[in-house]
């Protein structure tokens, strides 16, 4: 089993950086991918970013590419999602996943609560 806690979310104008973490409980989440999700008002969850167990492959939506940079730490069993150069159509609420390293938020098992992004123009 793995809680995923979601943090670093809030209200940046556009241009501007947020870093956003997820702190895991569970001694199995190192084995599991990790990814970022993000959702808007009336929207579908979408894929963000995704990295390995081992760290060592990631993956971005072409939206982001460039501009986010996915990471974990796995001493700190922490997962992080660095945004730079935010706009204001990257307002949404982000969750982090545990699972398989995949692109669909369907396949991943564990998920957090959301933290929410609010970027101004």
């Amino acid at each position: 089993q793995v809680q995923l806690v979601e943090s670093g979310g809030g209200l940046v104008q556009a241009g501007g950086s947020l870093r956003l973490s997820c702190a895991a409980s569970g001694r199995t989440f190192s084995s599991y991918a990790m990814g970022w999700f993000r959702q808007a008002p009336g929207k579908e969850r979408e894929f963000v970013a995704a990295i390995s167990w081992s760290g060592g492959y990631t993956y971005y939506a072409d939206s982001v590419k460039g501009r986010f940079t996915i990471s974990r730490d796995s001493a700190k069993n922490t997962g992080y999602l660095q945004m730079n150069s935010l706009k204001p159509e990257d307002t949404a609420v982000y969750y982090c996943a545990a699972g398989p390293f995949d692109v669909d938020h369907r396949f991943y098992d564990y998920w957090g609560q959301g933290t929410q992004v609010t970027v101004s123009s």
